[in-house]
């Protein structure tokens, strides 16, 4: 902007030479000249603000590249930035808002945002290696606050030990993650051999340690539809599966689906009607018909975009992830389609990050989509989140991808008029679109086929907590808790009997045994909460026994509300915060925590602080005498 002004006062020289003067006789006085502003516009450059040091622009230039840089990118300089320093120095950023002709107000906002940024001021040393211990209800249940509370003091202070909310691996509970590998099953003694390995290691190799998450066979056997129903998870402590790569995946009939849209050898109405006839929904937690959704965008003015919502932060679910990391090309084709029938010039993948191996997996495959196509492609860009639970919602993933804070958006316009940089935007789960070619190449039939008590398909549950075989369970949509733990879960735990259980994540509230045998599917589960405030949500199942109590449970996810609100409203902010105090007590303020309740669920801007009383509502109602 400073060169440009200088050009523009370059343009208007001869006026800048002329005087002006009342028409009297009075002697005229020279403005300036244009070097006289010049001058000042230089002068006034040099105040404005910290201005970087070259050591530090050097160094931002080797990791982000040369300009000019995208406003958009900047989160994922902030990334690379992170990774390579351990941590965000103020200098960088300072030398990053100069690369990128940001304020260095826009720079700090955003990196401040994001929990996964660590922000180091001048004159501190970033931690060489940082200790995750997960402390979500799954983890909290399997002893991860032991675990958090003892590693401290063995790991010493030269290892930084935080608590982090959900990682997504609950079916492996309690989890580490050090540095960038996951640790399943974690106890001290794993973490702290861990932890001696990646300092060896970093001795050998400053750059990689073996602190990153390792990479897999790309040589795996794997196809969902073929098995389901079935128990997807084989198990329950494997971070790096072997999965079905480009090569292996076109050999066996992949993305002729998407050939055969391209060469108009099919219709796209075909597989409009497809979708709609199998009944498949948003499998994100909104439950929304896809195939409608498919047709309200396609109607819109072009250029239209499609954002793929990723994230899966909700406690309690990882189904996304163990498909991911099994079978990516499935749902890469599956976003080829919708794509091609919907007519979206880009495609741009929000995954979160604590998936490290599900992006290198994303990275390499792409790469070999892009020099093997099997038909004319989208762009597509793969985003990385930055740990921000607030993202999950629509909105707020798309001021993330835009480089922003994930903060939601007011609606009306709905993303689906006014998304993703002004246009258009198609948003989908991963798991949705996962299922759209075999919808299509099966038969809508076959989807629709599946089903118990009256409802159709199939869910992907994640089930953590007190069971003897937690993982991705591929069953039947509505098919009772009862049923799902028994059948696919190997029952619960030796000595654990079925107390209460979350059927929606943190946000789908909380429901005693003896409604057991409600079916888990779209709207079945409304009439049992207060206010329609329980629902399946994602499907992530986390089954409590009678070692358990429900107002604990509900005080975890009160706590991750608390600490996920984004900030942007003050009765989620507030809300969350003041009933996570009050819930604390041994007998509740029924009154008060009520008031905090509706007002965070009239007045909050998203699903968030709307849903965060879901958990305390269903205590009232179900489980009083644990906090009169």
């Amino acid at each position: 902007m400073h060169d440009r002004e200088i050009d523009r006062l370059a343009s208007i020289e001869p006026y800048a030479q002329m005087s002006f003067a009342a028409p009297s006789a009075s002697a005229a006085v020279p403005v300036a000249t244009v070097e006289d502003l010049r001058g000042t516009l230089r002068r006034k450059g040099k105040l404005k603000g910290r201005q970087p040091d070259e050591a530090s622009l050097d160094e931002v230039r080797a990791l982000i590249g040369a300009g000019p840089h995208r406003r958009d990118l900047l989160i994922e300089h902030l990334h690379k930035l992170n990774d390579r320093w351990h941590g965000l120095l103020d200098r960088h950023l300072v030398a990053l808002a100069r690369e990128m002709n940001l304020s260095m107000a826009d720079v700090f906002e955003v990196a401040s945002f994001y929990h996964h940024f660590d922000l180091v001021r001048s004159g501190d040393t970033p931690a060489a290696l940082t200790v995750r211990v997960c402390d979500g209800l799954s983890c909290e249940l399997a002893g991860a606050r032991a675990l958090l509370q003892r590693l401290p003091s063995l790991l010493g202070a030269a290892v930084r030990v935080v608590a982090a909310p959900c990682v997504g691996r609950c079916e492996q509970a309690p989890v580490a993650v050090v540095g960038q590998a996951p640790l399943p099953r974690a106890d001290a003694p794993g973490v702290q051999a861990a932890v001696q390995v990646a300092a060896q290691a970093a001795e050998q190799s400053p750059a990689r340690g073996s602190t990153q998450h390792p990479m897999p066979r790309d040589d795996g056997a794997f196809d969902a539809a073929a098995l389901a129903p079935a128990s997807i998870t084989a198990s329950p402590v494997e971070v790096a599966p072997a999965y079905v790569g480009y090569d292996a995946y076109r050999a066996r009939g992949g993305y002729r689906l998407a050939a055969a849209l391209a060469s108009d050898a099919m219709a796209p109405d075909a597989v409009l009607q497809a979708m709609a006839d199998s009944g498949l929904r948003g499998l994100g937690g909104a439950g929304f018909p896809a195939g409608r959704k498919w047709s309200i965008v396609r109607q819109t003015p072009a250029p239209r975009l499609m954002a793929v919502n990723l994230d899966e932060g909700e406690p309690g679910t990882f189904k996304d992830r163990t498909y991911l990391e099994r079978d990516p090309h499935r749902f890469l084709e599956g976003m080829l389609v919708a794509a091609a029938v919907v007519g979206t010039e880009a495609c741009y993948l929000y995954l979160r990050d604590e998936y490290h191996g599900c992006r290198a997996i994303l990275e390499r495959e792409l790469a070999r989509l892009h020099a093997d196509p099997p038909c004319p492609l989208p762009r597509i860009e793969l985003r990385r989140g930055a740990g921000a639970y607030i993202c999950g919602e629509e909105s707020a993933m798309i001021e993330s991808i835009e480089g922003k804070r994930g903060e939601p958006r007011l609606r009306p316009p709905y993303i689906a008029q006014v998304g993703l940089f002004g246009r258009p935007t198609l948003e989908h789960n991963f798991e949705t679109l996962y299922w759209v070619r075999d919808i299509v190449e099966r038969g809508p039939a076959w989807f629709a086929g599946f089903g118990r008590h009256g409802r159709k398909g199939l869910r992907s549950f994640s089930v953590s907590g007190r069971v003897r075989e937690p993982g991705v369970k591929l069953a039947p949509a509505g098919i009772t808790l009862r049923e799902l733990v028994d059948e696919y879960c190997g029952g619960m735990l030796p000595g654990h009997e079925l107390y209460a259980y979350l059927p929606g994540g943190a946000s789908g509230g909380i429901l005693p045994a003896r409604l057991a045998d409600v079916p888990l599917d779209f709207d079945t589960l409304q009439p049992h909460g207060v206010n329609g405030g329980c629902f399946i949500g994602s499907a992530a199942v986390i089954v409590l026994s009678r070692h358990d109590r429900a107002r604990d449970a509900a005080l975890n996810m009160m706590r991750f509300f608390e600490h996920e609100s984004c900030g942007q409203c003050t009765p989620c902010r507030v809300g969350t915060a003041k009933a996570a105090t009050l819930m604390t007590a041994p007998h509740w303020d029924h009154a008060t925590l009520e008031d905090l309740s509706q007002v965070m669920v009239d007045a909050s801007i998203c699903g968030l602080g709307q849903a965060a009383p879901n958990p305390l509502r269903c205590v009232q109602k179900y489980f009083a005498d644990e906090v009169e």
